[in-house]
């Protein structure tokens, strides 16, 4: 029995098999996905397609060039598929640890202090609101004018203010970073960042603010760090949402195709990163091979009510330039930017009407993707 080989995994697969049994890729799209991820001389069928369907309406210029905005990360040369030598055995199912605990209840006011545990506990306050970055000048005036008249209710008023001040600022950042946390959580492992939140909230209760400042600076450090060193897999875990969300609003099933994405997203959540990154970005290509011709019968219907639009008066220029934004970006291998363009072209149709026709509902837009990291 001939044995092929995953091209989204590399796992050598039996040639009549009906997936692959790593990655379940279905075995009617290994010839797509190949033919979708690897270099080619002549322009694929789709690109052709839809350079004629330009043509017929705008015969004016030639597609533009690209110019930036929303790119896929899924490029053949930073991500090509394993040697067989270096597949892995697939990850156990892994579960997001649970989230730290919020701040349920704020502690209780200091007791009444000494005149010498004042004074260290105003000093205290004073530089820790302005490690924080907090407006502390009316509390610094006051300090001073208390401590001038030697009025200690005064003194032990301010006192109070400022830890509810400070109180109150920790706990606003506490549950910041938890949701940063959280989100970052729902593909990643967040292990040091919960530690480090545990022990702030503790530092809390202890009525310890400067325990609890320090360690949510390691806390919004380590997130930088995950939100950075993760920051690929974010973005290719979007584009895999975004690719198989248009193939069901065509009609679509984007099944056959989801077994590389959802075997990458596990891998990201074990913390396999690289092998995670690799999967996912293949998993894109291989929801595009479902996605192409469906686009492309949707592009042709577009293009016949553009054409209706302008035989009835319309001004059909902004749809038409995007129709080449479709083109150049589809030359480029960017799929996001290539569905960004066409929904803004499907926007454009869905929102005008021909004389003695009811328009068509609205549709969803999708919002603009963060620009992705230079490769």
């Amino acid at each position: 029995m001939v044995e092929l080989s995953c091209p989204a995994c590399g796992t050598p697969v039996p040639s009549d098999a009906p997936v692959c049994p790593k990655c379940q890729l279905s075995g009617a799209l290994f010839a797509a996905v190949r033919e979708a991820a690897g270099p080619t001389e002549t322009d694929p069928v789709s690109l052709r397609t839809i350079g004629e369907l330009l043509a017929t309406v705008d015969l004016t210029q030639p597609a533009a060039p690209a110019t930036g905005g929303p790119t896929l990360l899924s490029r053949t040369a930073r991500f090509p598929p394993p040697p067989e030598a270096e597949i892995a055995p697939s990850p156990p199912e892994v579960t997001p640890a649970p989230a730290p605990a919020p701040i349920r209840e704020f502690p209780e006011l200091p007791p009444v202090p000494t005149d010498l545990e004042l004074e260290h506990r105003l000093e205290e306050y004073v530089q820790l609101g302005r490690r924080m970055g907090l407006d502390f000048a009316r509390f610094e005036e006051r300090n001073a004018e208390a401590h001038l008249t030697q009025d200690r209710p005064s003194l032990e008023s301010l006192a109070r203010e400022m830890f509810v001040h400070l109180l109150s600022a920790l706990a606003e950042e506490f549950e910041s970073a938890l949701a940063r946390r959280n989100e970052l959580a729902a593909f990643c492992p967040t292990s040091t960042v919960d530690v480090e939140l545990d022990a702030a909230r503790q530092a809390i209760g202890r009525r310890d603010l400067t325990g609890a400042c320090r360690r949510l600076v390691h806390v919004r450090d380590e997130l930088q760090r995950a939100e950075e060193e993760w920051a690929v897999g974010r973005i290719l875990v979007t584009e895999g949402d975004l690719l198989a969300g248009t193939i069901r609003e065509l009609g679509g099933d984007p099944g056959p195709a989801l077994g590389p994405f959802e075997e990458g997203r596990r891998l990201i959540r074990a913390g396999r990163r690289s092998d995670g990154e690799r999967l996912l970005a293949r998993g894109a290509i291989a929801l595009w091979a479902v996605l192409e011709p469906r686009l492309v019968e949707e592009l042709h219907r577009l293009r016949d009510r553009l054409l209706e639009i302008r035989s009835a008066g319309g001004d059909i220029q902004a749809p038409v330039e995007e129709l080449r934004a479709v083109l150049a970006e589809l030359r480029q291998r960017n799929f996001v930017g290539t569905v960004v363009a066409y929904r803004r072209v499907r926007s454009f149709v869905e929102q005008q009407s021909v004389p003695g026709e009811v328009p068509e509902p609205s549709g969803e837009l999708v919002g603009s993707l963060r620009p992705s990291p230079s490769l």
